[in-house]
């Protein structure tokens, strides 16, 4: 799917890549990466052939237990290896070394050790974990960080983890109780966006970060207070935002589901499509019929903070979330417009994004498009074809404050309109240039004319329709300069269901003209007054 979208609502191009892991083990976590319980689990049933018993446990005594790993747990659980992690598995937080070996020694049904781990400080203070580390030392599987420091509380990493099951492996044609027949190791697979190159440089610092994460689990006073997964997130927001660039954004999981969400058509919250613009969260515009239209936010204003916390400077992820939430809830907004700072309240709300509005105004069609998703690629087809069975006279296209979209949908937008195989946008990333065409015979005649009218929150997707109908003289520009932005955006989703946006390429009009910071000048200037003036000239062009 190729997505093209403006900030967090809107975004930009997914081009599928497999790369086969190198490690011949089932772990799908890279080197630097911190090893889910979630994964471990999977990796370590899948390694040692863990057998199912006859009896299944009807009902598993866990409050959350994801879809996709409902088998593991069931194995996991028969075979007690799930007791150190409690009633709230949290699968997807960072597993421990103490609790990896604990999960190994239940699964693979290893005797318990005749001598214990408890030469070292922090497995004297968990009891629980003295056999699996005596097994740990006996089979060769993991060393001690110190002398009197095993390090049962220190997170696994992904290249540790690998050897671990490595090793596992290799003591498993020796039997103990019960014989551990490894099956053959599948390659694992990542789904990723774009090709990884041969030499990948090494992440800067890398061995004073481990340094510092080693120190915390081993030394830091305020054990209750590590968090693997909040540390693992900081970091990734902190080495994107280094890169400062508005476009380019770690999402957690809930903004990534909030994202996926939107470009299904959905929105929760105020209901506004926003940007991170000179370190200020930014409306692009509100959306119609939203509770950000209603308590009049307007684009370019400044959301400086809500219901009290300082949104300035914030990942535009972690801005939007502050500013979502439940329905009925209230935001408290400071708003800086043209100077001013101005406190407007938002009662929050489910929206539901039409994306398509068709009117008539005599003989002439208004067909506006809210943003570019699922409902325009899959429905504005079968409504061209309506309005062309009434023989327009004409047809208007609203793009204003349309703020993009998927790319495949501005893809069939221009394919209703234009010739088929008309090139419609050049793509130039770092190492490549390509040209984009339409597909299929147009809905609409060729010889109806257009208008198109933009404004400037009319952005990305919006800019790649207007560029082309502009280059091709299909439609005439009626309105302001749109907004410019023209960056390409990859979205790559982790495991954990986090996500990374990051800009990868810039896109053309199908002549060349730059898009980004430039925008698309309209062919008719027409400023917006409490009149549809800009409505009115297009009717009038086309009378």
């Amino acid at each position: 799917m190729h997505i093209l979208r403006k900030s967090l609502v809107a975004l930009l191009l997914i081009v599928p890549f497999t790369v086969s892991a190198v490690e011949p083990v089932p772990l799908r976590v890279a080197d630097q990466d911190i090893v889910s319980r979630g994964d471990f689990i999977r990796a370590a049933i899948d390694l040692l052939n863990v057998p199912v018993s006859d009896v299944r446990t009807s009902v598993l005594p866990y409050k959350r237990i994801p879809r996709g790993l409902q088998d593991e747990v069931r194995i996991a659980h028969e075979h007690g290896a799930l007791e150190l992690f409690g009633d709230d598995l949290q699968l997807a937080r960072g597993i421990k070394r103490g609790e990896a070996l604990y999960v190994l020694m239940k699964l693979g049904n290893y005797p318990e050790a005749t001598t214990r781990g408890t030469q070292y400080r922090d497995v004297r203070q968990h009891a629980v974990l003295e056999s699996p580390v005596a097994v740990a030392i006996s089979e060769g599987w993991m060393e001690p960080l110190s002398g009197d420091l095993f390090g049962v509380r220190r997170t696994l990493l992904g290249r540790e983890g690998t050897l671990l099951l490595r090793k596992v492996r290799g003591d498993a044609s020796t039997p103990t109780s019960n014989s551990h027949a490894v099956q053959p190791v599948k390659t694992a697979t990542v789904r990723v966006n774009v090709a990884i190159p041969e030499a990948t440089p090494p992440l800067p610092k890398s061995q004073i970060l481990e340094t510092i994460w080693g120190l915390i689990n081993q030394e830091y006073l305020y054990t209750e207070d590590i968090d693997p997964d909040e540390a693992a997130y900081r970091a990734a927001e902190g080495l994107v935002k280094s890169l400062d660039e508005p476009y380019t954004t770690f999402m957690r999981p809930k903004s990534t589901k909030a994202f996926q969400t939107q470009i299904r058509g959905e929105l929760s919250g105020i209901g506004a499509q926003v940007e991170m613009k000179d370190g200020h969260l930014t409306v692009v515009t509100p959306l119609r019929g939203s509770p950000a239209e209603d308590a009049g936010l307007l684009p370019g204003d400044q959301i400086l903070s809500v219901n009290g916390t300082d949104l300035t400077g914030m990942a535009l992820g972690e801005a939007v979330d502050l500013v979502r939430g439940p329905k009925g809830s209230t935001a408290e907004l400071v708003v800086r417009r043209k100077g001013l700072n101005l406190n407007i309240e938002v009662v929050r709300d489910v929206i539901k994004v039409p994306e398509i509005d068709v009117s008539w105004q005599g003989d002439i069609a208004i067909v506006r498009l809210l943003q570019f998703g699922q409902i325009t690629k899959n429905d504005l087809r079968g409504e061209l074809e309506a309005i062309q069975r009434r023989d327009p006279k004409g047809i208007i296209l609203d793009l204003r404050n349309n703020p993009g979209g998927l790319l495949d949908a501005a893809q069939s937008v221009l394919s209703h309109f234009l010739p088929d195989d008309t090139p419609f946008v050049k793509v130039k990333t770092r190492l490549s240039e390509r040209t984009d065409r339409t597909r299929g015979t147009p809905v609409i005649r060729t010889d109806v004319p257009m208008v198109l009218l933009i404004n400037e929150g009319s952005a990305s997707a919006s800019e790649i329709v207007a560029g082309a109908l502009q280059d091709h003289k299909r439609a005439t520009l009626v309105g302001k300069k749109t907004f410019g932005k023209g960056t390409v955006q990859q979205v790559l989703q982790f495991n954990d269901q986090s996500s990374l946006k990051m800009t990868i390429a810039e896109w053309f009009t199908p002549r060349g003209r730059k898009i980004n910071e430039e925008g698309i000048h309209p062919d008719i200037i027409v400023e917006q007054e409490e009149r549809d003036e800009q409505m009115a000239k297009a009717l009038e062009l086309l009378r």
